[in-house]
């Protein structure tokens, strides 16, 4: 019998743990944070009272991807094809929560884990060295449970931002790496682009990456622009309470522009819909597009991801956050799928829905034709 774990499954839960794990075990603390937590959910498979396993997913908030966290199954259990039905089930409740894909780690000495994703059509799309606390490495599996969808990615390579307020630059690096893979990825680029890109240097808090300056730092790099925002008022002035701070930032954007408008950058007023995202994105340019973040991580705070692909139910985009705090790995942040309707609201921010969108080519003399307006 499948059914919900509850907080009167701890003690059975632990056995189970215990009994399968040398090491990266979950802690009675952990079940209880993660049976009690809103975007998670525990299956155990029970049989004469006896719980004989678990399977425990993780949901991303405003995105439609599943994350199978933890599976066991009891070795007294384990050729009852236990964890067949319970990876079955976490695969519909999954779908019940309207996920197109799923995502985990397995050990790369784990055959018979191995061997269960593989029959379940699990793809391995990446190895992690030293992942686990013996530095074993960890395979990352992800499998299609809509495949009727039809996916269009590029290959964009992932970059984790290393700050919590370097998004901005850590989605430009993974734009520019798409279109130059000589590129090197690395935090002194990543703090470089900050200071370029920031509206607050040398003072007490930062203003953030706004539109403007991450635009100059790709074209000084070579790269085509065009940037679409939908005002022409102070970027992210929202994040700041201080007048002396907002009248930095004002004066800081207004220089930038100058400095865009005698270039041959598409410097646009308007905003962009899903369906231009994505014809611009088919035309070899790599959208970055400003988001509220609370949607996703309940917080609101200006955020930058970076466009990956699209379908026709989903956008599917990099997340340069990686939130640890609540169990997640870089495989939660790869090719995030967003439903187009969830992505048209989240992507603006502030009081004034402010709403940026650059483009980058692979290089700067595609803009050349186009004269840059803003009004």
């Amino acid at each position: 019998m499948l059914r919900h774990a509850t907080l009167d499954d701890l003690s059975a839960l632990l056995v189970i743990e215990n009994h399968c794990f040398n090491t990266d075990r979950l802690s009675r603390r952990s079940f209880r944070h993660l049976l009690t937590r809103g975007h998670a959910v525990t299956l155990l498979e029970e049989d004469v009272g006896r719980i004989r396993g678990y399977v425990l997913l993780l949901f991303s908030r405003g995105t439609s991807m599943a994350r199978l966290y933890s599976i066991a199954v009891h070795p007294d259990f384990a050729r009852h094809k236990i964890g067949d039905r319970l990876l079955e089930a976490a695969e519909a409740a999954a779908l019940e929560r309207d996920c197109v894909s799923m995502r985990l780690e397995v050990r790369r000495d784990n055959p018979p884990s191995l061997k269960l994703f593989h029959r379940h059509g699990y793809r391995p799309f990446k190895e992690v060295l030293d992942y686990y606390e013996d530095h074993m490495a960890a395979l990352r599996f992800e499998k299609r449970l809509a495949p009727q969808l039809g996916l269009d990615l590029v290959k964009v390579p992932y970059y984790q931002q290393t700050l919590d307020f370097t998004c901005g630059p850590a989605a430009l690096m993974m734009a520019m790496k798409a279109l130059d893979p000589a590129l090197e990825l690395n935090r002194t680029l990543e703090l470089r682009l900050w200071r370029e890109a920031t509206t607050i240097f040398m003072t007490s808090g930062h203003g953030g990456c706004g539109p403007y300056g991450l635009a100059l730092s790709a074209y000084r790099r070579g790269f085509g622009l065009e940037i679409h925002v939908n005002e022409d008022g102070t970027f992210l002035v929202d994040s700041v309470r201080s007048p002396e701070k907002k009248e930095v930032m004002r004066l800081v954007q207004e220089d930038w522009i100058e400095e865009l408008r005698q270039l041959p950058v598409v410097l646009r007023c308007g905003s962009l819909g899903v369906d231009e995202l994505r014809q611009k994105f088919e035309a070899g340019g790599i959208p970055l597009v400003l988001i509220s973040s609370y949607r996703i991580y309940g917080e609101r705070f200006p955020h930058w991801v970076v466009v990956t692909g699209f379908d026709d139910h989903y956008i599917y985009v990099h997340d340069p956050l990686v939130d640890t705090e609540e169990g997640e790995t870089v495989a939660d942040s790869v090719n995030m799928p967003i439903p187009h309707r969830e992505f048209q609201r989240m992507a603006r921010y502030g009081k004034a829905a402010q709403k940026a969108v650059l483009i980058l080519y692979r290089s700067n003399r595609r803009c050349e034709s186009a004269a840059p307006s803003l009004s």
